[in-house]
């Protein structure tokens, strides 16, 4: 593959290469609560907003949270002016639904926190990779772990978190979530956007992070220089007592 630069800037890289990856894992959620007309949904992890983007596309009226400032002004500018992202979650919570597609270790004291004042009855849905052996982008993910010095970082316990958070289990699925990149170029500059990197490309030179992405990458890469890894993730959803 040809040797890429580190991105300038990952947050556009996210929501213009990575992002969309996600879709059939947002639509199988969304078909399986019924948003549409009358939901208000909270996006908890949003991003650059197109979960929101695709809810609101149902008639949903919905709001988003990121902690990260660029994608939250990504979102701002790609979400219609009267949706609200902020990157600090919000007091009340009029919402019967509430989003996690992006699960990030830590996230239990801002769930609990955020449930405690839901209404009862509230869906909430956590998501996260699936099995390893489903995941294609298991290997490469495990780069990220070895170049930052760490073992092999568990998948997070979704059924856990429901647990911890007081939560009531109310079902679970799993969507394949196939990642295809143009090239391998795109498929660096995807991967990096994910935020998995970054601990590496600090305990390293970027130049380094990039060459083993690319070498773990080459046995998905097809005849015709695209990369294709197929992938599942997991969603589970409960339901505040």
């Amino acid at each position: 593959m040809t040797p890429t630069l580190v991105p300038h800037h990952p947050a556009r890289d996210w929501a213009e290469i990575q992002e969309r990856m996600l879709v059939p894992l947002y639509e199988a959620v969304y078909d399986r609560l019924d948003v549409g007309a009358g939901s208000r949904l909270l996006g908890l992890g949003c991003g650059s907003g197109l979960a929101l983007l695709m809810a609101a596309a149902r008639g949903a009226r919905v709001a988003g949270v990121d902690r990260d400032h660029a994608r939250v002004e990504l979102a701002r500018e790609r979400l219609p002016e009267d949706v609200t992202v902020t990157e600090e979650p919000p007091e009340d919570l009029p919402y019967d639904v509430i989003t996690a597609f992006h699960v990030r270790d830590g996230i239990l004291p801002e769930l609990r926190a955020l449930t405690r004042t839901a209404q009862s009855g509230t869906a909430v849905v956590l998501a996260d990779w699936g099995p390893p052996e489903r995941c294609a982008t298991e290997p490469v993910l495990r780069v990220a772990a070895r170049l930052a010095d760490r073992g092999p970082v568990p998948g997070i316990d979704l059924d856990a978190l429901v647990a911890g958070a007081g939560l009531r289990p109310a079902g679970s699925g799993r969507v394949a979530c196939p990642f295809g990149y143009a090239d391998g170029a795109s498929a660096v500059r995807g991967l990096l956007s994910t935020g998995v990197f970054d601990e590496a490309v600090r305990a390293t030179e970027p130049s380094q992070v990039e060459k083993e992405i690319e070498e773990a990458l080459a046995p998905y890469v097809r005849p015709d220089g695209t990369v294709w890894m197929p992938n599942v993730f997991r969603y589970v959803v409960a339901r505040v007592p």
